[in-house]
């Protein structure tokens, strides 16, 4: 048996046939409807794809052989950053950049790699056999969905659910934009922690263990554990910030771990 020689003439005629078409208006069918979590288009589809369209397949089957009107809506997905960064490597193996290349000459660059990876990703997918409705495939920055997300956005924008201010982020000197927390590549270094001196103001002092000595000129606090035979008597007393000679209240905080630092 050598699957290659009947798989794809068997999925031909389901396709002709069009057996996995949704039916609209059905009298007496329960509607049943999935939208595929969208490929990212950075390139082919890996193992983990097969499983979760295998098992989205599964369900949608078993769900139209019950006779429900089954639609499993297919589509790709532009991934942004990520892909602009793939396009990059490419044009890096072949000695440019897209700043040599321009804006118009890049975006058109990523348009080349969508049509060549979202087509083989579509054929993978039907590889693998997925009863999706074709007739309804789509992909992320295709204009209906991106008229439907701006219109979204500026409705909730407008119930003040979005809104814009000032947060911590991740920024990438490299893109020279922002990126999501999923983007980040985390590493792990050596380092080391510092130990600083706070003068108490009844006295003595308090040393506080840092690994980022910089972010102490924006102390407003110390908390110490008030289990700690050391420093728990010194909640509710205050010290002062070095350099700035801010006062500072000790505060007492259960999460201080006493044998760190």
């Amino acid at each position: 048996y050598r699957p290659a020689d009947v798989e794809a003439k068997i999925y031909r005629f389901w396709e002709e046939g069009h057996f996995f078409r949704a039916s609209v208006g059905v009298v007496g069918s329960a509607p049943f409807s999935v939208v595929i979590p969208p490929p990212n288009i950075t390139g082919r589809l890996h193992m983990g794809h097969a499983l979760n369209n295998s098992l989205q397949d599964v369900v949608i089957r078993y769900r139209r052989m019950r006779g429900d009107e089954t639609c499993w809506f297919p589509g790709t997905d532009h991934a942004g950053i990520a892909t602009q960064n793939v396009v990059e490597k490419e044009l890096a193996k072949a000695g440019t950049s897209r700043q040599e290349l321009g804006r118009e000459a890049f975006v058109e660059r990523v348009w080349e790699w969508k049509a060549k990876y979202g087509s083989e990703i579509i054929d993978q997918l039907k590889a693998l056999g997925c009863s999706c409705d074709w007739s309804r495939l789509r992909f992320t920055l295709d204009e209906g969905l991106s008229e439907a997300v701006r219109t979204v956005f500026v409705r909730l924008y407008e119930e003040d659910l979005i809104y814009r201010g000032a947060y911590l982020v991740n920024w990438c000197p490299r893109c020279g934009t922002a990126i999501s927390d999923l983007e980040v590549e985390h590493e792990e270094l050596d380092g080391a922690l510092y130990h600083i001196r706070y003068p108490l103001e009844a006295g003595g002092h308090v040393t506080i263990a840092t690994t980022r000595p910089e972010t102490m000129l924006g102390d407003t606090a110390i908390a110490v554990n008030p289990a700690d035979e050391r420093f728990g008597h010194l909640v509710g007393t205050t010290a002062r910030l070095p350099i700035l000679d801010r006062v500072l209240p000790i505060l007492g905080a259960e999460q201080v771990d006493p044998d760190f630092g």
